[in-house]
């Protein structure tokens, strides 16, 4: 039953991922297309601009599960503005009370962060990255998804029989395998910084190793040589098991 919840609210969430990279990626390209605004935007705008801020507060939540890095921004003016973090890298983490700090704002909310060594990052409410981020979850929930609930279908639809019990386990377990490459994958894009169209290509690759091996393992069940064990055909071992 854990096998089979887990599949299905993966497989959700996988699904729900995937519609989301679209707008994801549309929303980045606005981004990147956007021009500078003339003057000081008064209302929520496409153009970007660039406000001096002061650091009031900088907590990185660190050891805290569930929860972002944040800090809290002042206007020249002393009002307030609030910003949370993906996580704590390469500004968030080195930010300290006074220190000067220039946000973008964009549509009325500030996406990116610079400090004065020039270093950049994106907020939570920035767009870059977040296509990559849909594309990577939708690859890992999705083939977690499919596997798992196949594999946990299997046994129900052969009753039973041992080899296939196994080989049910083997196609559950590859599964796993499956979602990790996803997130392995997402994880040295985002270091490496490559284009959207790696993690496709790259997980694809590691996708094909894992299935080839999942069918490999899985035949060796049904046939009952996974282990190193001899068939019972082999044995001269009947249905039953005795000679």
């Amino acid at each position: 039953m854990t096998w089979l919840v887990l599949a299905v609210v993966t497989l959700v969430a996988g699904v729900a991922s995937a519609l989301e990279v679209r707008g994801a990626l549309e929303r980045e390209r606005e981004f990147r297309a956007a021009p500078a605004c003339a003057s000081v935007p008064v209302e929520a705008s496409g153009c970007l601009w660039e406000q001096d801020f002061a650091v009031r507060r900088a907590d990185m939540h660190n050891g805290e599960r569930g929860e972002s890095p944040e800090a809290e921004l002042s206007l020249p003016s002393g009002e307030p503005w609030e910003v949370t973090f993906r996580n704590t890298g390469p500004v968030a983490s080195r930010m300290k009370p006074g220190d000067k700090v220039v946000g973008l704002i964009w549509h009325g909310q500030v996406v990116e962060v610079r400090d004065a060594d020039g270093r950049r990052q994106q907020t939570s409410d920035g767009p870059v990255g977040w296509p990559e981020d849909r594309l990577g979850g939708a690859l890992a929930c999705v083939s977690f998804g499919v596997t798992a609930l196949a594999g946990t279908l299997w046994p129900l639809l052969a009753r039973g029989r041992r080899g296939h019990l196994t080989a049910a386990a083997v196609v559950r377990w590859h599964g796993v395998g499956l979602g990790a490459a996803a997130i392995l994958t997402l994880w040295v894009q985002a270091a490496n910084d490559w284009p959207l169209w790696t993690i496709p290509a790259v997980w694809g690759v590691l996708a094909l190793l894992l299935l080839a091996s999942m069918a490999a393992f899985a035949t060796a069940a049904l046939r009952g040589t996974l282990g190193g064990e001899e068939p019972r055909a082999a044995a001269g071992l009947p249905a039953g098991g005795r000679r």
